[in-house]
């Protein structure tokens, strides 16, 4: 029986109450990496569409402030966004968008910066709202903006999962160990999860992670978990230009299967794990610093 069966099986034999609905609180994941160009995004949506496919129920949060892409990734126009939330233009269920595979969103853009300064009657409002989706939910995902900006930081150090994906570039691999140690000095209880993208085998990937691992148990002691590893692969800029998913327009490649394999490995992980949720009213009251 290879690897992937038996996370299949270790998923569908712990996690069946969430996705028949059992109650449990939605965990909130926070996407990010310590610089740009390292495919963030592209593997934010993918991820989400993998879990989604394997029966969880998501929704994707594009928190990105200046960079916002993820409608443009799907080749969707989003006629909402946040600030039609905020400005009570629009409720929640008008601005979140569904992309390919059903997959439910929220578009990025302006709104991002004036949720720090809500009074607190728009404060409880907003949160109403998004309690509203956020109850039937399993995931939420907010894809970051790229680098450690003060608004990133309060996404992780806010959420229950941080996801911070590098790729195997001596650049990218220093960003992502110093976010995580700007990260770790103020914030020791945040844990974090690694994704090595465009990798070109998974001795490379590996290699990338331990450097990573080794250097943070070393110098900061501290334990991050490797979750896996993206392939380079041509189909993904491929289906960026036809601005559709790469699992959706290849689902046969190998950068597809990889991010399956992600999806299923972060599954049994969060099976396994302990740690009480703390639903998306305990989120946005970290998140944006009032107290509950």
């Amino acid at each position: 029986m290879d690897q992937a069966q038996s996370l299949r099986q270790l998923v569908s034999s712990q996690d069946s109450k969430r996705v028949s609905g059992g109650g449990a609180s939605a965990r909130i994941i926070t996407v990010c990496s310590g610089k740009g160009g390292v495919g963030k995004s592209n593997f934010t949506l993918n991820f989400a569409l993998a879990l989604k496919a394997m029966g969880r129920r998501v929704l994707l949060f594009d928190a990105d402030i200046g960079m916002a892409n993820i409608d443009v990734l799907m080749g969707v126009s989003a006629k909402y966004n946040l600030y039609h939330l905020l400005k009570r233009e629009a409720d929640i269920g008008q601005i979140i968008q569904i992309g390919p595979g059903g997959l439910p969103f929220i578009a990025g853009g302006s709104g991002m910066d004036e949720l720090f300064s809500l009074s607190e009657t728009d404060l409880n409002y907003f949160t109403t709202q998004i309690a509203q989706i956020a109850d039937t939910m399993d995931f939420i995902l907010f894809d970051t903006g790229a680098g450690l900006s003060k608004e990133t930081l309060k996404f992780i150090t806010s959420a229950d999962d941080c996801l911070v994906v590098t790729t195997p570039e001596p650049t990218a691999i220093t960003d992502a160990y110093a976010l995580m140690k700007v990260v770790h000095n103020s914030y020791p209880n945040v844990s974090f999860k690694l994704i090595v993208n465009q990798a070109g085998d998974e001795r490379e990937a590996r290699g990338t992670s331990d450097k990573i691992r080794m250097a943070a148990s070393r110098f900061l002691q501290l334990d991050i978990s490797f979750l896996g590893f993206i392939s380079s692969d041509a189909h993904v800029v491929q289906a960026v230009k036809k601005q559709v998913p790469f699992s959706v327009a290849f689902p046969n490649s190998a950068a597809a299967k990889d991010v399956q394999r992600l999806a299923l490995n972060y599954l049994a992980a969060d099976s396994a794990d302990t740690t009480k949720v703390q639903g998306i009213k305990g989120f946005i009251n970290k998140w944006l610093k009032r107290k509950q």
